[in-house]
Parts: C-alpha cells; sequence; structure tokens
C-alpha cells in the first residue's frame, strides 16, 4: 500500500504541475491569436488515449503515458517534429508568423506558471498548515547547540542577531537550505557580539538520514507534554512507543537519563539519539514523586513524546503570509541553482543530488500527509521552472536563447537548424532521464 501512496502522490503532484506549466503556454498563445492543435495531460504516444474532446481549434485529452504533458503549437518546432506542417507556407495564426516578443512571452509563460503556483503553494501551506511561526526574539534562553553546530563554533546559550548581515525574523530560517549552503551568523554571546562562519558543506548533514542537528530553538526545561500511544512509520508498520511502554505520563518531568542530568530538552534529543537501541534508565518527576522508568530506544530513536515549546509564537497575517511564501519558494529556487552550481563545479556528486522518479516518490513517502505533500509539490514546482529555463535545446530555455538571439540580432534562426537543435536537446533530455532513472535504481536497490 506505501507503494501505491508514493505512486499515487508523484503522479497527482507532476500532474498538476505539468497541467499549470502547460496551461501557461496555452493561455499566451490563444492571448496572441495563435493556434493550439493540442492539449494533453500525459502523453499519447502511438496515438492512444484516455480521454479527448474538442473545443474549437484545440483537441483537449488525457493520455496514458504518466510521464508528462504537453501543448503542442501550430507552427511552432517542437518535441512533436511536425515536419509536415512546417512545410507549408507560414500562416497567420502559426507560432512562427509572430513577432519575436510574442513568441518569447509564449516560451516563458510556463515558466512564470510553475513559479507562480509554487509561490501560491508555499503561501497557502504557511497560512493553512503552518498559521505561526517562532520569531527570533522570542528565544529568549537562546539556541541549543548540537553537534553539527558546536563543531563550527556555535554554544548552547547564543542568540541569533543577524544571518549574512541582515537581521532574520523566523527562527526556522535560520537553518534554511541557503544558510547551510554558506553564510555568516551574528550571534550575542553573554553580552558579546561574534561572528559564526557557517561553511558551504553544512548542508550535506541535512542530506544524510542522520538526525546530527544544527542549532535549534530548544535550550529550555521541559514536561512531556503527551505519549504517543502508537508509532505509525513511513512503511506503514506500527507499534507501541518506546514511550508508552515505559510508563510516562503527560506531566512528568525528566530529571536524568542514566547519570546524566536533564537540563535542556535539546540535551535530551541529543542524548536519547546516541542511545538507540539501548535500555536507559529513568528519574523522572511525577507531581511530588520521584520515580525510575526503564525506556528501550529503538533503531528509530523517535520514543513517542511531545513537548511544548515555552517560547512566545506569532501568528502569520495574509499578508505576512504571502511574503514569507514567496520568499519560501524564491529561497528554495536559489537553493536548487546553488545546488546546481556545486554539480557543475565538481563539489558535488551527480549520483548523490539527482534524484529521479523513485527518489521522489521516496521523498513524498508512503504516508498521505496533505501537508507534507503540498511542501514537495511547491518545491518540484520552482524546481521545474528553473530547470525549464536551462538553455538546452527542447526546453523552453533553449527556445528563449534562439528568440533572443532574433531579437538582439534581428536575424531569425533557419527551420533546419532550429529542427537538428530540438534532435539534440531531446537527446541531452533522453540521457538525463536515463542517467536519473538508473541511478534511482542503482541507490534504492542494488547498493
Amino acid at each position: 500500500m506505501s507503494a501505491l501512496i508514493m505512486i499515487a502522490q508523484l503522479i497527482l503532484g507532476l500532474s498538476i504541475l505539468v497541467f499549470v506549466h502547460e496551461l501557461g503556454h496555452y493561455l499566451a498563445a490563444r492571448a496572441f491569436k495563435i493556434r493550439v492543435d493540442k492539449f494533453y495531460l500525459f502523453f499519447d504516444a502511438w496515438k492512444f488515449r484516455l480521454f479527448k474532446f474538442k473545443k474549437g481549434d484545440t483537441e483537449f485529452g488525457i493520455g496514458w503515458l504518466p510521464l508528462g504533458g504537453y501543448c503542442k503549437i501550430a507552427g511552432m518546432i517542437d518535441e512533436s517534429m511536425d515536419k509536415e506542417q512546417m512545410k507549408q507556407p507560414p500562416q497567420p495564426w502559426e507560432f512562427r508568423s509572430k513577432p519575436a516578443w510574442q513568441r518569447l512571452i509564449v516560451m516563458v509563460a510556463g515558466v512564470i506558471m510553475n513559479l507562480i503556483v509554487g509561490m501560491i503553494i508555499f503561501t497557502g501551506v504557511i497560512l493553512h498548515y503552518e498559521k505561526e511561526y517562532l520569531p527570533c526574539d522570542s528565544v529568549t534562553n537562546g539556541i541549543y547547540a548540537y553537534p553539527a553546530g558546536r563543531q563550527i563554533g556555535f554554544q548552547t546559550g547564543d542568540k541569533i542577531l543577524k544571518v549574512n548581515n541582515k537581521k532574520i525574523e523566523r527562527f526556522k530560517d535560520v537553518a534554511s537550505a541557503n544558510v547551510l549552503m554558506g553564510s555568516v551568523i551574528t550571534i550575542d554571546r553573554n553580552g558579546q557580539t561574534m561572528d559564526i562562519t557557517v561553511p558551504d558543506t553544512m548542508y550535506r548533514n541535512y542530506n544524510k538520514k542522520i538526525r546530527d542537528f544544527f542549532i535549534e530553538a530548544h535550550n529550555f526545561q521541559f514536561s512531556v507534554d503527551s505519549v504517543i500511544d502508537t508509532i505509525v512509520f513511513r512503511d506503514e508498520t506500527k507499534r507501541p512507543s518506546s514511550a508508552f511502554n515505559a510508563g510516562l505520563k503527560k506531566g512528568d518531568r525528566i530529571l536524568f537519563i542514566d547519570s546524566t542530568e536533564i537540563t535542556s530538552y535539546g540535551l535530551f534529543r541529543e542524548l536519547i539519539w546516541s542511545l538507540k537501541e539501548k535500555d536507559v534508565s529513568l528519574r523522572v518527576l511525577r507531581q511530588a514523586d520521584t520515580l525510575s522508568l526503564t525506556l528501550s530506544v529503538d533503531s528509530t530513536g523517535y520514543i513517542g513524546i511531545t513537548s511544548k515549546n515555552p517560547y512566545q509564537t506569532r501568528a502569520y497575517g495574509l499578508m505576512s503570509g504571502i511574503k514569507y511564501g514567496i520568499r519560501d519558494a524564491m529561497g528554495n529556487l536559489w537553493a536548487n541553482i546553488r545546488g546546481l552550481g556545486k554539480i557543475f563545479a565538481g563539489k558535488e556528486n551527480a549520483s548523490e543530488s539527482i534524484q529521479g522518479p523513485i527518489g521522489i516518490m521516496k521523498i513524498y513517502g508512503g504516508i498521505w500527509d496533505w501537508h507534507r505533500f503540498w511542501l514537495i509539490t511547491g518545491l518540484i514546482s520552482v524546481i521545474l521552472a528553473f530547470m525549464n529555463i536551462l538553455p538546452i535545446p527542447a526546453l523552453d530555455g533553449g527556445h528563449v536563447i534562439f528568440t533572443t538571439w532574433e531579437l538582439i540580432t534581428g536575424r531569425k534562426l533557419s527551420e533546419k537548424f532550429l529542427e537538428r537543435s530540438q534532435v539534440i536537446g531531446m537527446a541531452i533530455l533522453i540521457a538525463i532521464m536515463v542517467f536519473a532513472i538508473f541511478n534511482d535504481v542503482w541507490k534504492h536497490f542494488i547498493r
């Protein structure tokens, strides 16, 4: 069942994003009175489709091959390679007959739609699911420095002032992907201001499947807010939580783990994570009584308790939700641009960084969580916008480069050159797709 859920989430997410991308091309083309011959979600390979209807000059439908979709614009050299149409004299309603500036808008419209949809999704996630955020100023006890943070100079109790010389409003932004790719964080340590440099390799700690935390707002004493009796894991297996089996209850305050005094929530989490697959002794304060309990920590390090953060949060308003939704979308876009730059610079291994369909399914996970679904779909939306604008023939970016050349020089590239470029571009894309799929199989099933 979990595999079916992963597949369903992948298909739904990509269907939404492919549809809005092609809708961008369609609307822009129709705005300039360019005929659109076909608009399909999924590919109707070998002319087989699940559904179709015709409205005006356009055939709308759903193909059988769920690998994307397309919008066939009349008089345009695209992946359909319809050479017969291109042999006919240009018609006023064809793409090739329109001014270069109109053709340029048609080509960037899909990318713009993906960017806009990404911003809308991130905004919706903030306003519907997150609803509030933790301001940096509210973290009055300072941060808890986990091992990855301590290694570069952070200490528990440091207070965050600025990141890259800019004041940060939301604490969650302190550990954003862009910060972890290299930044300077200004802190207050016991009244003294100092800078700590985050190396551009810090994000690797977050890419690995380990809980080697960076810095978090976990420097506070805590008590158990709730005990989860059954934990459901990503593979849909269920089992009683370690905390439930140990007898922990709401309101308990954990004083010691073995012989270590628990002075903060961060220290508790770090210790539990280091004691996976071990039995530990807990000394617990329950109302006025001190109890001794035995806790068996499983291999995941999750024991099944929640704790309330004592700091004052702030609710998102409509305008702040939109502001941060746009900021999150653009921040993720910039992080992916920087990531691709690291691959080309040889600082990152392409096989570790590039995800194919299997990898994306794994990211969605085997449990249908709408919050997570929309976060990942929003992220993929801005990534698709970026990937489509790359200057590769057969992608929107290739068409943009050729049209921009025409705008600058006033000379139109020959149809034969465009056809050959399209073939080369398709070969590049197929090679990338084959690499991504093989890489997925190697990483998830063979290695």
